[in-house]
This record gives structure tokens, C-alpha cells and sequence, in this order.
């Protein structure tokens, strides 16, 4: 018998017994849609959190100075981070300073608890894509003569200034501040997002903080291929000055999402490898019907075998009928994991704030179903063994 009319064969006595054959494949439909599921909701998380950080800048550095304290004489100036980038200018590109301002804003009589103060220099909206939606950001000219100016974040421009925030004043600790410019919206523009903020000129930021110092420094790298290479070249000037890694800390945005994506790759792993026993169990219930098939078809196969079949033609009619069952099954769990993947790509949606797209990869469609094919063929060899050896008068005789 031909491979074509065996696979023929086989479909015929599937499609004879549909529900009992729906339920034996079940398993299978299961595991490879949880598969494709659990893979695709962590590749977009994974889609999420990277265009999260390219937002943010994946070639930005952060460097948080701790120091050795007021008395000490060991100490980075502004001067020498800004000397650090145009020393080294295939490896940064940009460095802005950026203190801290804790203190009352006020816009009128109105308070505005939430607001989040920092001074800057004149590259961080570029480093940060910001982006200007009217107005200009800090220049060096306002740090430099010390102006009372600032950029202020969507939400304070609508909510304050009916979106024309340009031009008006604010107070900030009591003195009055212009508005320059407004940022684009980035986030909701909601009260204490990242649409809440002020920033001022870092010199005049300096002045009205408590200590004065700049202890935190962003710089942009030249490119993404030279991340750990700038990163380094920090490190060894901030080492040679403070003799110590305890008093700064430089933190790469690629690091920590390379460190966040592996910890999802594990999550999904671990995930998919429990998805992946309801395909064992699928494989049971296979290797279960074709006994119970071959106790039914017992008087067939000695037919057979008394008309010229030879036990590797009854072996191979047995385990393609297990391995079309469970491919089938596989092709309906690939279809189901797909809706599902749809479905829960709009409830999250729905439901949340956050634009994750529940993305299955081809790889892992190619893999769930190649591991149910396989699973087919591995629980369906025993039971058609099992047919291949069956005496032939024995079989005649079976009722």
C-alpha cells in the first residue's frame, strides 16, 4: 500500500468517529495553543518593554554620585563631565547635569503637590526625545546668566493655561519663574505622570536645592554599539577620582533591559514547559484510542495480513493514523491559540493602560506543532506494534 493511501486511510477512519476523535486530540489542541499563547504574550512584553526604553533612550547612561561627603576635596565638577564628553567623542555625545528641587509650586493661588522639579542643561530634551510642542527648551544662555525660566510638561500647560502656557509666570519656593516652553505629551497628562514636571537651568536649580551639588549626571553615547565601551571610560573617571565603587553607581538603560528580557525569556520558558505537559497528556490519550482501536479492528488486520500485508505495512498504517491524529490536533491548536492570542491582544487593551500586542512567533508555531507530530508518532508506535504482531489465524478468529 502506497503512502498516499495510507494517509487516505487513515483520514477515513479519524473522520469516522469525529467525537471520539475530538477528544483524543484535545490534549494536543490545548498544549500547543497554551504554547503559542504563553510565547506570544511574552514576546509582546518583551516588543512593550523595548519600546518603552527606546522612548527613554537605550543609549543613555545615568550616573548617580554618592561621594565621600561635604568635607572631602575628592569630587567631580560639571566642568568635568562636560571635559569627559568632548575628550571622548566616539564614545558620548551629550551629558546633562540634573539636580533635584524639592520645594512648593504654586501657579497662581493653586498648589501643585504632585509636580516633579529638576534642573537640567541644555542637551536633555534632545537626549531624552522629548520632544517641543511650543516654545524652546533650556539653552545654555539661561544657565549660564542664571535665568529665572522654565519648561513645564503638558498636563501643567492644560490644566493651568488652557494649552498656552508660553509666556505665563509661576512660583517655584516663592519666586517667579517664565514658562519658555511646553513639552509633548508623553504619557496620559495626568497629575503625577511623566507629563507633571518642571525643568529649569541646572545652575539656577543648584541655588535653590539644599545642597547645591549635582549628584546625577545623564549622558547620551555615541552610538549603541559603543554602550559598554563609554560605560567603562565613566567608571574609570569617576574610579580615579573617588578610589572607590561605593560612592557612584553608572546604570545603562540596554543593561536593564537586557536583564528585564531575560527575565521574561525564563518566565516564558518555565510557563511553556508546564503548557507543554497537556501535550504529554495528549499524547497519552492518543497512544490510549489506537489500543483500544487496534482491539476493534483486530478481524481488519488479519484480513489483511492473510491477503499479503507484512507487519511493517500494518506498523506503518498504525502509527501514520496516530501521528495524522495528532497533527490534526496540532493544526486546531495553532488556529485555537491564534483567536485566543487576538482575543487577549483587545482585553488587555481594554482592560489596561498598556499597548501589549499578544504576538505568537513562527518559531514557536513551527516547534508546537513539530513536537505534536512527534508526540503522534513516539505514543502511537506501541499500539501499532502491538497491531504488527497479531497472528493472523488468531485475528481471523477474533469476534
Amino acid at each position: 500500500m502506497k503512502l498516499t493511501e495510507t494517509f487516505q486511510l487513515a483520514l477515513k477512519n479519524i473522520l469516522s468517529s469525529k467525537v471520539r476523535a475530538l477528544l483524543t486530540m484535545l490534549g494536543i489542541i490545548i498544549g500547543v495553543g497554551a504554547v503559542i499563547i504563553i510565547v506570544g504574550l511574552g514576546n509582546g512584553l518583551k516588543n512593550y518593554m523595548t519600546e518603552s526604553f527606546e522612548s527613554m533612550g537605550t543609549n543613555l547612561l545615568t550616573v548617580n554620585l554618592m561621594g565621600r561627603g561635604n568635607s572631602s576635596s575628592r569630587t567631580v565638577s560639571i566642568d568635568d563631565m562636560y571635559q569627559l564628553v568632548y575628550d571622548n567623542p566616539e564614545y558620548l555625545a551629550a551629558v546633562s547635569p540634573t539636580v533635584s528641587v524639592s520645594g512648593t509650586v504654586k501657579v497662581g493661588t493653586e498648589t501643585l503637590s504632585s509636580t516633579t522639579v529638576s534642573g537640567v542643561g541644555e542637551d536633555y530634551d534632545d537626549m531624552n526625545r522629548n520632544g517641543i510642542a511650543s516654545g524652546r527648551f533650556i539653552q545654555f544662555i539661561d544657565i549660564d546668566k542664571y535665568k529665572k525660566v522654565c519648561v513645564v510638561g503638558s498636563y501643567i500647560s492644560n490644566e493651568y493655561f488652557s494649552g498656552n502656557a508660553v509666556g505665563e509666570t509661576l512660583k517655584i519656593n516663592g519666586t517667579k519663574y517664565t514658562i519658555v516652553g511646553v513639552l509633548d505629551e508623553v504619557a496620559s497628562s495626568e497629575e503625577g505622570d511623566s507629563d507633571d514636571v518642571i525643568y529649569l537651568p541646572y545652575s539656577v536649580a543648584q541655588k535653590i536645592s539644599y545642597t547645591g551639588r549635582v549628584s546625577s549626571y545623564t549622558f547620551e553615547v555615541a552610538s549603541d554599539d559603543v554602550v559598554s565601551d563609554a560605560k567603562t571610560l565613566i567608571e574609570d573617571k569617576l574610579y580615579s577620582v573617588y578610589g572607590s565603587e561605593n560612592y557612584y553607581r553608572v546604570t545603562s538603560m540596554s543593561e536593564i533591559l537586557d536583564t528585564m528580557t531575560s527575565m521574561v525569556n525564563i518566565v516564558v520558558l518555565v510557563l511553556s514547559a508546564i503548557a507543554a505537559i497537556s501535550l504529554v497528556v495528549g499524547g497519552i490519550g492518543i497512544m490510549n484510542i489506537m489500543l483500544v482501536s487496534v482491539s476493534e479492528r483486530t478481524k481488519e488486520i488479519g484480513i489483511r495480513k492473510s491477503l499479503g500485508a507484512k507487519q511493517r505495512n500494518i506498523l506503518t498504517q498504525f502509527v501514520i493514523e496516530a501521528a495524522t491524529t495528532s497533527a490534526m490536533g496540532g493544526l486546531l491548536g495553532i488556529a485555537f491559540g491564534f483567536i485566543v492570542s487576538e482575543v487577549a491582544t483587545r482585553v488587555i487593551a481594554s482592560m489596561t493602560e498598556y499597548d501589549i500586542t499578544v504576538a505568537p512567533s513562527i518559531d514557536s508555531v513551527l516547534l508546537a506543532f513539530g513536537i505534536s507530530a512527534s508526540i503522534g508518532v513516539l505514543f502511537g508506535y506501541l499500539p501499532a506494534k502491538k497491531a504488527a504482531k497479531l497472528n493472523p489465524i488468531d485475528a481471523l478468529r477474533y469476534e
